[in-house]
């Protein structure tokens, strides 16, 4: 799980978690006490592994634990091609790299403690993510 992951988790299992024991001990009942303790950790157990179903089994967790290792390590391994409007190779980059989102027509990438803009072109990049 990612680290937001497992703060969703301890803040959902702790609201829970005083939930359900706090009803359990307003009751007199010793069974329905028990019952409702065990019930509140069934609940616990339950959302932990749906949090870890969905990290590990959708597109969308996957690619926040493929961001996340990203960030921590400061990139991905991959392979950065930069080719012109008429698809000549400018330039090819190859080992850890990072790789900033914007929108203004260019791409920047850190690689090897520099710091690389290309303006109008087109940027392949493959990572290895396994």
């Amino acid at each position: 799980m990612t680290i937001g992951g497992w703060i969703g988790f301890a803040f959902f299992a702790l609201m829970i978690l005083v939930g359900g024991l706090g009803i359990a001990f307003i009751w007199d009942n010793v069974p329905a006490q028990i019952v409702t303790t065990l019930a509140t950790f069934l609940v616990i157990v339950g959302i932990f592994f749906g949090f870890r179903w969905y990290y590990a089994n959708t597109a969308s967790g996957q690619r926040a634990l493929v961001d996340e290792r990203s960030e921590l390590n400061n990139g991905l391994d991959r392979i950065v091609t930069v080719y012109t409007a008429d698809g000549d190779i400018i330039a090819q980059y190859e080992g850890q790299i990072d790789i900033e989102d914007n929108s203004g027509g260019y791409v920047v990438f850190d690689f090897e403690g520099k710091r690389y803009m290309y303006y109008n072109c087109f940027v392949e990049s493959i990572a290895d993510i396994a």
